[in-house]
């Protein structure tokens, strides 16, 4: 990899964080006004719905143009052009039949998923969900095309204006479902169209790329059928399931947490409001894991076991370097949020219903972001299938686990599954990532000094802050949500701040970050003094 390339792969990566943020800050918020107007049971419908339209929106993002973009990193290789018809066209129909294929399964069998659920007034919901995925093949080439040619920003936008659209839409239909009195389960049909109308504004924000820069040869090539079919299928779908293993036990969680209530002695209407109170998490979790994944994706497409072996020296920093980034980020950001969680839960959600099993539950962010990181550096090895028998295991430890820990623990049972499936994810990856990079060497990487004395000066800076001001602004929500947001902002800055006056980075990891020069005097200055 020569320096223009880490460039821009380190851009890149820098702006889909960014744009990752963004989205997943829009994300969370607008479940909190849908929770709030809607109630839990309106949260339970909609989460129920979710993680299938989530699937779509992965196989759009993550998995689908992350096969594309190393097809075309591969092709620019070998000087191949990407022609219409040699590369476009092909590609297009490859993805045509799969979303088609998921079309149509999900449309046939809704009366069963419902059924299986327990929840038949979903039936119309789900056959309504199957049209989302019509829309994925527009996306998710043009995406991977950008991606392989180290353009992150069409992605980064198409993925803002995406959600967006989608939220705006949501929450009006939540306002009008709360004023008019409508029929609670009209939200997951409405979510499904805000999806589309979200889908239709990225697909515009990426023509308008296209047409830009107009990444399209004129040559006329044989078609690599195999390669594209295998490429797709392996390389995609486990990128997407490497992205969204929380969204797949939250898939578990739709088939065995509502049964599993009932099972449990719940009334009907008390496991709905369960379960909407235990799904505030997810998106307090997704914002967690963003930073990792983000960082992730940009890599993918540029590692290989072929270059690893040829510049080791360049991209075994590197690599130790995103991973580092993702065991110093995440553990920051779980800390701090369990710490915060009660005065969280009740500034969004407006009650503290489930805050001891929330704390529980966001342990999984530092777990999923390494994991994620982990198995997103193998993936790019070559090692595609290994990583999805992991992501298989850790969903049937979640399946397994929810049946016989929510019965008798409730939602603390859920909690408890969530982060024993993910605990064993993030093992396996690293063991493998161990056996597989010997010369990494994580656990020597993690400055533990500086890293643990940062945790202690965060902990100690957040309590501080909490006994003094936190009585002057709990009087009214507005007071205790701007509270939490800067108690947030400025305790990560704390945080961050430590980890580089206490050398908890290298000068090569600082060069990795965005405004590298100002932190390399920020971190050079306490050497001074030393």
């Amino acid at each position: 990899m020569n320096s223009n390339e880490t460039k821009h792969l380190v851009k890149g990566a820098l702006i889909l964080t960014i744009a990752g943020i963004i989205s997943k800050l829009l994300s969370a918020g607008y479940r909190i006004p849908l929770q709030n107007l809607t109630g839990d049971i309106g949260f339970y419908v909609y989460q129920q719905v979710y993680p299938i339209l989530g699937i779509g929106f992965m196989l759009a993002l993550y998995g689908f143009p992350s096969a594309i973009s190393k097809m075309v990193v591969d092709r620019k290789s070998q000087y191949q052009e990407l022609s219409l018809f040699s590369f476009y066209l092909p590609v297009l129909f490859i993805l045509f039949l799969i979303s088609g294929g998921l079309f149509v399964f999900l449309f046939v069998n809704a009366p069963y998923i419902a059924g299986w659920i327990g929840d038949s007034l979903l039936i119309e919901t789900y056959r309504f969900t199957a049209f989302a995925f019509l829309l994925i093949p527009v996306i998710a080439l043009l995406r991977g095309v950008f991606q392989g040619n180290y353009m992150m920003k069409p992605t980064a936008f198409s993925q803002l204006a995406e959600q967006t659209i989608r939220v705006a839409v949501i929450i009006a239909t939540a306002i009008v479902i709360a004023e008019s009195g409508k029929y609670i389960y009209e939200i997951g049909k409405w979510s499904v169209i805000a999806s589309i109308l979200g889908q239709i504004a990225a697909i515009c924000v990426l023509i308008l790329f296209f047409f830009r820069s107009r990444p399209i040869g004129s040559k006329k090539e044989k078609i690599p059928w195999n390669y594209y079919v295998s490429t797709i299928f392996m390389f995609g779908v486990i990128a997407t399931l490497n992205h969204m293993v929380l969204l797949i036990l939250q898939f578990a969680d739709t088939f065995t947490l509502f049964p599993s209530l009932l099972k449990g002695g719940y009334s009907k209407v008390t496991a709905m409001e369960a379960k909407g109170v235990f799904d505030r998490g997810q998106p307090l979790i997704q914002l967690g894991t963003v930073f990792g994944s983000s960082l992730a994706l940009a890599l993918i497409p540029s590692i290989s076991k072929k270059k690893l072996s040829a510049d080791p020296h360049t991209f075994y920093p590197y690599i130790r370097g995103a991973m580092v980034f993702s065991v110093y980020l995440a553990t920051g950001a779980t800390i701090g949020l369990i710490l915060i969680l009660p005065e969280v839960n009740l500034a969004l959600f407006q009650d503290q219903q489930g805050t001891s099993e929330l704390q529980v539950l966001v342990c999984s962010i530092v777990l999923s972001s390494v994991a994620i990181t982990a198995s997103s550096i193998l993936q790019g090895l070559g090692h595609i299938k290994r990583v999805a028998l992991f992501i298989l295991i850790a969903f049937f430890v979640k399946w397994i686990a929810n049946q016989v820990l929510v019965p008798s623990f409730g939602l603390m049972g859920s909690s408890i599954a969530t982060v024993l499936a993910v605990f064993l994810f993030c093992v396996v990856a690293l063991t493998e990532l161990r056996r597989k990079l010997p010369l990494l060497k994580l656990l020597r990487a993690i400055r533990w000094q500086a890293f643990l004395l940062s945790a202690i000066i965060m902990i100690i800076y957040l309590y501080i802050v909490q006994g003094l001001f936190l009585s002057f602004f709990d009087d009214s929500r507005l007071g205790l949500f701007l509270f939490v947001s800067l108690l947030s902002i400025t305790g990560a800055l704390v945080y961050g701040y430590s980890l580089i006056k206490l050398r908890g980075f290298t000068e090569e990891q600082l060069q990795m970050l965005p405004f590298p020069i100002h932190l390399m005097k920020l971190k050079n200055r306490r050497d001074e003094h030393v």
